[in-house]
């Protein structure tokens, strides 16, 4: 209900844009004064989709696997999450650019695409569409975990209406480094 509410009155890029903007603040984020937060790494976590088709399909809560390969030479990042555990399987791969906030903190903007198995609707919606990626990464120190969080909107993701897809994850990878 809450959700639906903040929907309803910010839209979901209003929704999306605050949902970031929480994770920065409340990893207290400095400015920049080191390399960015290095490392690949890959985790799972929670999926939360915000849209529904017509037939009611899309939303709810499911499991995502995600990754990234970061290009260490330039502020460059390869992606990709499955979407699992609601609906048919997706998979959503792009290439971010990464602007450190801190020597332990990215946040990103990436695009790609999403690619959905089968016609039962994922959190990503149930057919290929370009997709916009907003997200951050927080390298917790002394450790090789990784907090990772962040929001899809794949644009005419689905096939019965329902226009944009919009979904939030959030989740815990193990950075193995370059």
């Amino acid at each position: 209900m809450i959700i639906s509410l903040i929907k309803a009155r910010l839209g979901r890029l209003g929704l999306a844009f605050i949902t970031t903007a929480a994770l920065v603040t409340a990893l207290d984020a400095k400015p920049a004064e080191a390399q960015a937060a290095y490392g690949s790494y890959v985790g799972v976590g929670g999926t939360l989709g915000l849209s529904e088709d017509d037939n009611g399909d899309g939303d709810g809560f499911g499991a995502v696997v995600s990754g990234r390969y970061k290009l260490l030479a330039i502020p460059l990042s390869i992606r990709a999450q499955a979407f699992l555990l609601n609906g048919d399987p997706a998979v959503v791969p792009t290439v971010s650019y990464d602007f450190p906030v801190s020597w332990q903190t990215d946040i990103y903007l990436g695009a790609g695409l999403s690619l959905p198995f089968g016609g039962d609707a994922s959190p990503v919606g149930d057919q290929t569409a370009f997709v916009l990626q907003p997200g951050i990464d927080f390298a917790i120190p002394a450790s090789n975990l990784v907090v990772f969080g962040n929001a899809i909107f794949a644009f005419d993701a689905f096939e019965d209406g329902g226009g944009t897809a919009t979904a939030v994850q959030a989740g815990v990878g193990w950075n193995f480094g370059n």
